[in-house]
Parts: C-alpha cells; sequence; structure tokens
C-alpha cells in the first residue's frame, strides 16, 4: 500500500534560534505514524538572521528539508504561496517558524481530513500567545472578513492549519500580486473544522509581524476580493446627497417662515468640508483598486525565487 504523503510548509523569517527546533519536532511527530510519508519545504522570506545557513545545514543531513529562498520579502503569504507551489504531498499542513504552534497535535488537526469531515482544518486557540495591539489586529481582521468574504461568525483563521491538496491546487491558480489566504481558502470550500487545542509561547526571540505588515495584509483583505467597499462608497455618496437635499429643504423653509434669518457660515463650511472629505475618501479608494489592477496588469510577481535546495531529488 503506497504512503499518504504530507507536506509541511513553513514561511521562514527571523526564526534563526527557532527553526531547527520546529523542523525537529515535526521529525519527531511524523515518526509516531509509520504510515505517512512527509517533506518540509522552509520558505526563506529574505530573512535578515543566518536563518538560511541554518536551513542549509538542516538540509544536508536530512533529505525531506527542501528549501526555496525568495529574492526580497514578499510576506507571510506570498511565501506561503511559494511554499504551496512545490508541494507534492497528498495532505497540506501550514505552520509558523517559531514554535508556537502546537505540533505535538497533528494528528487531531488532521483527524477531520481522514474522517472526510472536512476539507480544511485550522487550531482554535483558547487564548492567542500575542500582543494586544496583535489581538486587537485580529478582531478587526476578522470583523472586516465578515463584511467583505462572508466569513462565518464562528470560523477564526489561525497560523496551524492543514488542507486537503486540491484546495492547494486551486489556491495556487491564483497567481496576482497581493495573495489574501483567507479569501483564497473560502471562495475554494466551505467545509472547514476547527480543532481546540492551547497555543504555545514562542520558543525564543520576538514577532515580527510589525504595524506595517498587519497594515499592508488588511489592505489585502479589504481590496483583494470583494467590490463592497465600493458599493459602501456609492451608499455614503447616495446618504450625503440625500442629506444635502433634506437640508437645503430645511433651509428653505425656514427662509420662507422667518425672512430674517441669517443663513449660519460655521453650518456651511462644516457640510462643505464633510462633503469634501467624503469624495476625497471614495476617490482615494478609487484610486486603490485602479493602482492594483496597474499592478497586476503589469505582471508584478507574486514571489521571486532565488535558490531550490531540494537534496532528496539532487541527481
Amino acid at each position: 500500500m503506497e504512503k499518504k504523503k504530507i507536506s509541511f510548509v513553513i514561511p521562514c523569517y527571523g526564526s534563526e534560534k527557532t527553526i531547527e527546533f520546529v523542523i525537529a519536532e515535526i521529525g519527531d511527530v511524523m515518526a509516531q505514524r509509520a504510515e505517512h510519508d512527509y517533506e518540509i519545504i522552509a520558505v526563506n522570506d529574505a530573512s535578515p538572521d543566518d536563518v538560511f545557513r541554518v536551513l542549509r545545514e538542516i538540509s544536508a543531513k536530512n533529505k525531506r528539508v527542501k528549501i526555496i529562498d525568495l529574492a526580497r520579502n514578499f510576506g507571510k503569504h506570498s511565501a506561503v504561496m511559494a511554499g504551496f507551489s512545490r508541494v507534492t504531498g497528498d495532505y497540506v499542513v501550514c505552520l509558523d517558524d517559531d514554535g508556537q504552534c502546537p505540533t505535538d497535535r497533528l494528528w487531531d488537526l488532521l483527524q477531520p481530513i481522514f474522517d472526510g469531515k472536512a476539507d480544511y482544518t485550522m487550531a482554535k486557540y483558547r487564548v492567542k500567545k500575542q500582543s494586544k495591539f496583535k489581538n486587537f489586529g485580529s478582531h478587526i481582521n476578522a470583523l472586516m472578513s465578515r463584511f467583505l468574504i462572508n466569513k462565518p461568525k464562528e470560523l477564526k483563521f489561525t497560523n496551524f492549519k492543514a488542507m486537503k491538496r486540491f484546495v492547494v491546487d486551486e489556491i495556487i491558480k491564483y497567481d496576482n500580486p497581493y495573495p489574501y489566504l483567507e479569501g483564497l481558502v473560502l471562495r475554494t470550500t466551505k467545509n472547514i473544522v476547527t480543532v481546540p487545542m492551547e497555543e504555545r509561547e514562542r520558543v525564543a526571540g520576538e514577532g515580527h509581524f510589525s504595524f506595517k505588515k498587519s497594515l499592508s495584509l488588511w489592505i489585502n483583505g479589504f481590496m483583494a476580493f470583494s467590490v463592497k467597499p465600493l458599493r459602501a462608497a456609492t451608499l455614503a455618496g447616495v446618504l450625503c446627497a440625500l442629506i444635502g437635499f433634506v437640508w437645503g429643504v430645511v433651509i428653505i423653509i425656514k427662509r420662507i417662515v422667518n425672512p430674517v434669518v441669517v443663513m449660519g457660515y460655521s453650518s456651511t463650511m462644516a457640510v462643505i468640508l464633510f462633503i469634501g472629505g467624503m469624495i476625497m475618501v471614495m476617490l482615494g479608494l478609487i484610486g486603490e483598486y485602479i493602482g492594483r489592477i496597474y499592478i497586476s496588469l503589469n505582471n508584478s510577481p507574486q514571489y521571486v525565487i532565488r535558490e531550490v535546495i531540494d537534496v532528496e531529488n539532487e541527481v
């Protein structure tokens, strides 16, 4: 009987001191089930530390470890997409490079997929081991996802997930810049199951997901998979026009009833500033959409691979 293969995709950034632990733990967990083969695809997202050297040393000893070295930093979601492009397994598991993912619960994560109950599973953490700022950002992102891409309220995407191969094959058909994995998953399947478990503390170091990266990811999700922001802008424009019309009628009636009423300069300026601000927001929103269309038409790369190290398949 042919062994089923599991592909692990790990985006790496600033994990020189933790990646060896993560890969070793995967090996220990996989040793529990001899009926499964596996591969590990580590994607170096132009990490500023020495993680690429560490990965090369690990790959030289472990033929199952493949390395993708990106030419520059493209962000976590693009790094995952690069890893997805090279997987060969029947199932694909994504996890972080800092040791926070409870890899020892791998089989619990995969069981709903093995049982045919899910196409995609992910960890459901009771408490997220991250800063209050990141928790706030995650909450805002969850609200946005519910509004823009119809994410079910009970779903909360996390860093430890598993999926069937067809999900990955469908996701990588998206070859434009600005990938947003939550949107790509939700437009592929709704058969998603969460598995309760506890997130761990980082093995070493600090997180590298800065405010700039969080904002960039939020904008990707806001713009990439929905035209609802444009519809909201249209609705706001109609609302402003309606308010302006009603206010104009009120002023005319006041003038008729009491001709000595002096029209207010302050209220006029407030209305002008409000409507002008709304117009500028709408123009900026439209400009953002047009800019992304322009970048996509220019074939801006989702990622650029400098080097692939695959000891297992080297001749």
